[in-house]
């Protein structure tokens, strides 16, 4: 028998396949390809068949054949008619692929108690789909050029109309500017009305993510923390700390993530501060649609007289995030800076989901859908709280919001730090902790639960598992107040 060349390898090539990279043909293709950059194939040295490698590696030939093609497209391996597949004489021999595989082991985050979950019932969904369908039937010049930097025309009457209907504020079309998302809009609004290095005033506790956007906006701002307490926003303690801020960040409808309403008084109150020094009121309404008790409550941005107020609103609560739409409504003075800052940036939002929500918002499927799960989630809130009450043993107080998509459950007697951090691990929820959202540290805590958008038993499971971590591992340090 004669015996092999030294530089054929055997028909067992030492290969191992990656089972994460995909097609057959790309797991064989790669394997081969770091077997010869690394060097463990030596230049010149003869590859297998492909029948004989298909067989060993368990796979088609055909997958063979076409991972060798790649290599020779690289230039990685040459074929000599008559005698078979070698590896080139020249290859850059110790580059390597980075892995497929991360190197340290990952767990999923907890879902339950998410907040800005939402449920896209099957009757939205369905309306959009006609709805996307109708516009790429009828696809027309007005997606192939670039558009408006304010959006369309017709989802920013849509979008006008809603807003003096439900939140007071009436509005022009063309100060209504389509983003998309809250956080868009806010690095628009500070990059246009803050200074650098200029004060804004934020609320502690407050909304993170705006925070960020305030902390890393071109604006490079200085965020202020002024408390919050049962009437929102402490206007004069803001006075006190920073009276000359250029712009308020603001949730009055809806305080993120206290939950409480800013009073008439305090409304009054900033406004007038704002007209007074010149300042701008950044007004975000995340949730607004979300009222489950009494009319739903005027805008600060409805009773701005001196169009001081800058309104933020969105789609990714009624709807769902990965729509990537949400809007901003400009004083008249704002609205030719602010479009210079925008086609800066990306020059205008995406046109064929544009028309296909503003036919949602004319048909009425949007408020319909609305109301469907408006109910939905009334019923989530209301399981929630009521597990937790009934089974905390007195070891939270739970705050039931007359609003929005989320409630706090603070921890009684001030635990030491580190305690709710360590009862969301052994309950295993998601949601935020209550001092992840604090600028200035105090020593009360709790949890941010989202209950929109989750299945009902797993609300009451999460809340049951909350419950049994404060009795078994919190009991050292959570205990109840003494009757």
């Amino acid at each position: 028998m004669t015996k092999n060349p030294t530089n054929v390898w055997p028909v067992d090539l030492p290969l191992q396949l990656d089972r994460g990279a995909g097609s057959q043909v790309l797991r064989i293709y790669l394997a081969l390809r770091d077997s010869i950059l690394s060097g463990r194939l030596p230049p010149q040295s003869r590859l297998p068949a492909s029948r004989a490698l298909a067989g060993q590696l368990g796979v088609r030939r055909n997958a063979v054949v076409a991972a060798y093609e790649r290599l020779l497209a690289d230039e990685l391996v040459e074929a000599r008619t008559g005698a078979g597949t070698f590896v080139a004489p020249s290859v850059p021999v110790g580059v390597v692929r980075p892995p497929t595989e991360p190197t340290v082991e990952t767990t999923a985050a907890p879902t339950i108690f998410a907040l800005g979950r939402t449920h896209a019932e099957p009757q939205i969904r369905d309306d959009l789909r006609r709805a996307v369908a109708r516009h790429l039937r009828h696809f027309d010049d007005a997606h192939l050029a670039y558009g408006d930097p304010r959006g369309s025309r017709a989802l920013r009457e849509q979008i006008a109309a809603h807003l003096a209907v439900n939140r007071g504020i009436l509005c022009d079309p063309d100060h209504v500017v389509v983003v998309s998302g809250m956080q868009q809009g806010l690095r628009l609004a500070l990059g246009t009305v803050v200074a650098p290095g200029h004060s804004v005033w934020m609320e502690d506790p407050g909304y993170p993510a705006a925070r960020q956007a305030i902390e890393g906006a071109g604006a490079r701002a200085v965020p202020v923390p002024v408390p919050v307490d049962g009437g929102g926003l402490d206007v004069a303690e803001g006075v006190r700390r920073a009276g000359a801020a250029q712009a308020a960040y603001v949730t009055p409808s809806h305080q993120f993530p206290t939950g409480v309403v800013m009073s008439m008084a305090r409304r009054v109150e900033l406004l007038a501060w704002a007209e007074r020094t010149g300042a701008w009121i950044l007004e975000d309404d995340y949730d607004s649609e979300f009222r489950y008790a009494g009319p739903p409550l005027t805008a600060l941005a409805g009773l701005d007289r001196a169009r001081r107020v800058i309104y933020f609103g969105t789609f990714s609560k009624v709807l769902f995030p990965g729509l990537r739409l949400g809007y901003v409504v400009l004083p008249p003075d704002l609205l030719e800076p602010t479009l210079a800052a925008r086609q800066a940036m990306d020059r205008f939002p995406p046109t064929l989901l544009e028309g296909a929500v503003a036919d949602l918002m004319a048909r009425g499927d949007l408020s319909a859908h609305i109301r469907r799960v408006r109910t939905r989630y009334r019923h989530a809130r209301d399981l929630l709280a009521a597990t937790l009450q009934g089974h905390a043993e007195g070891r939270l107080q739970v705050t039931v919001p007359e609003q929005g998509l989320h409630l706090v459950a603070r921890l009684i007697g001030n635990p030491p730090p580190g305690t709710a951090a360590r009862l969301q691990d052994m309950a295993r929820i998601g949601g935020r902790l209550l001092s992840e959202t604090r600028i200035k540290p105090q020593a009360e805590d709790g949890f941010v639960l989202g209950f929109s958008g989750h299945d009902l038993a797993e609300v009451k499971a999460g809340a049951l598992r909350l419950c049994a971590a404060l009795a078994e591992g919190g009991a050292a340090d959570v205990t109840p107040p003494r009757s």
